[in-house]
């Protein structure tokens, strides 16, 4: 297991394989709820330990993940209880109902569409700070108002520098009592593309999905909380074969002729057929990236529907 490794952002993908294979693992805790009235599930993948997070390779702490199938069709209605469940579990990983100044920072290159998520949904936000900051709660008729502010950073090739570099000269002229990071993810499997929301409040290790591993942003290294809000909106080519594959297998047990094959290559497990399938792969296709066609519209809904979530959490009253 130690040289396989799976292009994955989502914890609860990250337990799934294990799960598969009928591995425990000490130390992690598993819940899940389901909505049926919106068909939203809702799994909580809590990391409590040390051995936990080095077999999870995922940093300590909760992770909630949203599987929304309908998320990425275009209906207002559905997007919006999308939103209204997202404000509620983000209440919930902030804690408490007093005023808070939050500082929400968009990740990622907005010139990349499928990176774009951050910024788009920077740009519908309500921002606050400035206009409490210059008017007081009586600008929004309110005797308690969030104090909001966001920032794009961008990526280093645009400016040169660590995000972690900016945002820390952010947090120290600001003093923000916590920071909401949004961020594009990549996915271990296709069906999850554009239809699964992850919440965090371990922090974030941005490009560290698809290989680019910068500086982590985490309350160590900035020293305020930072929850993470990511979406999926790229899978790696081994990934996109292995799903192949797995219908493959699927429909040669249906096959007199080629069943003996199909069962063979189904006592695989997980690990062993995605090891295969990346040895198998030409080098060309093992480190490419794949997103959906219609990925400009995509981004752009989802983008405004996290936002639409984010203002619901942090309204007060």
């Amino acid at each position: 297991m130690e040289k396989f490794q799976i292009r994955t952002d989502l914890a609860l993908e990250a337990q799934e394989r294990f799960r598969e294979d009928h591995v425990e693992i000490p130390g992690v805790k598993i819940d899940e709820e389901y909505r049926k009235d919106t068909d939203i599930r809702i799994t909580r993948v809590i990391i409590e330990t040390e051995n936990g997070s080095r077999v999870m390779q995922k940093p300590r702490g909760m992770y909630l993940t949203l599987e929304a199938p309908n998320m990425s069709v275009p209906d207002e209605a559905y997007h919006r209880e999308i939103s209204r469940e997202l404000a509620l579990k983000l209440k919930e990983l902030l804690g408490g109902d007093e005023e808070k100044s939050v500082l929400v920072v968009g990740l990622g290159n907005w010139e990349v569409t499928p990176d774009a998520l951050g910024p788009d949904v920077v740009g519908n936000l309500l921002i606050t700070r400035h206009i409490v900051n210059e008017y007081g709660m009586a600008a929004f008729e309110q005797e308690r108002v969030n104090r909001i502010s966001a920032i794009v950073p961008g990526v280093m090739a645009q400016t040169g520098m660590e995000t972690l570099e900016i945002l820390q000269g952010v947090v120290d002229r600001t003093r923000p009592d916590v920071m909401i990071a949004v961020d594009a993810l990549a996915a271990r499997s296709t069906r999850r593309l554009n239809r699964t929301i992850q919440i965090s409040d371990a922090g974030i290790f941005p490009g560290s999905g698809v290989g680019n591993h910068r500086q982590a942003l985490t309350r160590e290294t900035l020293g305020i909380p930072v929850i993470a809000i990511g979406v999926p909106t790229v899978v790696d080519a081994a990934t996109i074969v292995n799903d192949t594959m797995e219908n493959l297998v699927e429909a040669m047990s249906q096959a007199e002729s080629l069943k003996d094959l199909g069962y063979t290559l189904s006592q695989l497990d997980a690990s062993e057929k995605y090891q295969l399938i990346r040895e198998l792969i030409s080098p060309q296709l093992n480190g490419m990236f794949v997103t959906p066609k219609d990925i400009d519209e995509t981004v752009k809904r989802i983008g405004f529907t996290i936002s639409e979530g984010i203002n619901m959490a942090l309204q007060i009253g």
